[in-house]
């Protein structure tokens, strides 16, 4: 039939002059893109584009992962990995907020002193294994036993947990926790996998670093150079109870060094990078990326380790430290205005947050604040000493333990040179990030530690300072010890009422100041930087950098048209 067609409207145009064929051709083109123009239009009132799967990301990331393990990781690496694939009962959504992820829906009782979940159906571990209540009590006890040092265990202390059917669990508290939804997030072990690791060789298993969790992602193939872990490929869950990742494909490559990532992703090695120093923006030529600055509860200060270093025992010569450290020189100069300057262990913003007054820069009153308590300034040694009668002479002279993070590295350098001309004798300790918490914060074995604290997202300050946490694996790395503090806490965690908590917060900052446990430096934004080819990213408030992925599962790289009769099947 169609060749016969072909053939009639050959034999016309053989027959037609050389205008009359031009004319007959251009309205036959016409008509054609007309008609093709129409069908695209009708196509596009009836369809709606949506996300399609497929597409790969390749992101950069410093320092390496040791625990890919929800009980035990605690480096960003760690949680990085974690957040993608393992899964908890909750899950962050990007805003500030929760959503379920394991459990289907959960409920509070009245008082606020039980919840119950109940877990969806159908839902499974990446080696096929349903999840059940017992993969997650198995998890929640091996937080909880002190040999384990998960730094997870505070959150479960008192948390007794009850068994009503495989698909149903209840928490019973002692008293009301209004931030306990929070530890619904943490990621579920399979029991089956770990049930015969004793809990002392935990941290050593080898299977922290091959990981099988219930979360979006997959661990499907790793490199290592010697024994330092170089990548990691991981594919998506197709079985993800939130639904399988559009982005089938991420690689993390990880690098020792900022100056080796930056260089990656110059190079195109990589797409995206993260925890960046603010500075390094600049130098950044490609222009394929947007930059996001997420919203990140965070405090970085200096602790005093005053059972490590006598001298901080007196409250004059850390309230003398903090009036020598020009807050806003660190913010503009290793930060890029990328931060805020804070007086407080709960950034302004967070919940509970109580408006200070700045701390005072101000050397000349510090240098009158030592000599006024019997510190005098020896020209010989050129750093203030105290004499004290039966006792050793003191030296105003100290360490400082951080990480090899820039922009650590940086603020701890401004700090030296800011203590140094007021009179003190300072020397900085670098370590690698997994080195300084394995083997200098939980041993305490520092004398003031510069390090970040993750205030959190439903502020309990209790892990930073009550005193019961003063000792691994507790996070009171400034080892303050109050009992009006302590009550303060204790206090708060057993109120409903958010106004009420709110006002012993309050109370608790104002305590905080007067005694000067720690100087509070800075609550930075975290910058991310992602290829614009990326789409559905729309978190904005994190409380550790890998809530980046709270809702990776809804990123997407590719498209399709749907018809919209179709859409609900697509």
């Amino acid at each position: 039939m169609f060749s016969l067609y072909f053939n009639r409207i050959h034999y016309i145009l053989r027959k037609m002059s050389a205008p009359e064929r031009a004319i007959f051709l251009v309205l036959a083109a016409t008509m054609i893109v007309g008609f093709l123009g129409t069908a695209y239009k009708l196509n596009q009132s009836v369809s709606v584009l949506l996300p399609d799967k497929g597409g790969s990301l390749y992101e950069g990331i410093i320092g390496q992962p040791h625990f890919i393990n929800p009980v035990l990781a605690i480096a960003d690496p760690d949680r990085d990995m974690t957040s993608l694939v393992y899964a908890g009962l909750m899950r962050q959504d990007g805003m500030g907020g929760l959503v379920p992820e394991l459990a289907e829906r959960y409920e509070i009782s009245e008082d606020g002193l039980s919840y119950t979940f109940y877990i969806r159906k159908g839902v499974e571990f990446q080696d096929g294994k349903d999840v059940t209540v017992n993969d997650i009590i198995f998890t929640i006890e091996i937080a909880k036993n002190p040999i384990a040092k998960s730094p997870m265990r505070a959150g479960w202390e008192g948390v007794e947990i009850e068994k009503v059917d495989d698909k149903t669990l209840k928490f019973w508290l002692k008293r009301p926790y209004a931030p306990f939804l929070e530890n619904a997030t943490m990621g579920i072990l399979p029991k089956h996998i770990w049930k015969d690791i004793p809990i002392e060789q935990l941290s050593l298993s080898e299977l922290n670093l091959s990981p099988v969790g219930a979360g979006p992602y997959k661990i499907s193939k790793s490199s290592k150079n010697g024994s330092a872990l170089t990548s990691l490929t991981l594919n998506s869950f197709s079985n993800y109870a939130l639904g399988e990742p559009y982005i089938g494909k991420i690689v993390f490559n990880f690098y020792p060094s900022e100056i080796e990532l930056l260089n990656a992703y110059q190079n195109g090695d990589i797409d995206s990078i993260s925890a960046i120093s603010p500075q390094n923006l600049s130098k950044i030529t490609r222009r394929d990326g947007d930059i996001k600055s997420l919203n990140l509860p965070r405090i970085f200060g200096v602790f005093f380790n005053q059972n490590e270093k006598s001298v901080f025992l007196e409250k004059y010569v850390r309230q003398a430290l903090e009036m020598s450290v020009d807050k806003k020189r660190i913010v503009r100069d290793v930060l890029g205005g990328y931060a805020k300057e804070i007086s407080s262990p709960i950034p302004e913003g967070s919940f509970g947050a109580l408006k200070l007054p700045e701390s005072e820069f101000n050397p000349d009153k510090a240098k009158a604040l030592l000599e006024k308590n019997g510190w005098k300034f020896n020209q010989e040694k050129m750093l203030y000493v105290k004499e004290e009668k039966k006792q050793a002479t003191k030296e105003l002279s100290f360490s400082i333990s951080t990480s090899n993070a820039p922009d650590l590295v940086r603020t701890a350098n401004i700090l030296k040179s800011s203590w140094e001309k007021l009179g003190a004798k300072v020397d900085v300790r670098v370590f690698e990030i997994s080195d300084l918490n394995q083997n200098v914060i939980r041993s305490r074995k520092y004398d003031a530690l510069l390090f970040g604290e993750v205030v959190g997202r439903d502020i309990d300050p209790f892990a930073f300072w009550h005193s019961s946490q003063r000792n691994d694996p507790g996070l009171n790395i400034a080892l303050y010890t109050s009992s009006k503090v302590d009550k303060l806490l204790e206090e708060a965690r057993g109120l409903v009422s958010k106004e009420d908590r709110a006002k012993k917060y309050e109370d608790f900052q104002k305590e905080i100041q007067a005694d000067a446990p720690s100087i509070f430096l800075y609550s930075p934004l975290f910058i991310y930087i992602i290829p614009k080819k990326i789409n559905g990213i729309d978190t904005e408030d994190i409380v550790v950098p890998s809530e980046r992925f709270a809702n990776i599962y809804r990123w997407y790289i590719d498209t399709k048209y749907v018809w919209k009769i179709l859409r609900k099947n697509s």
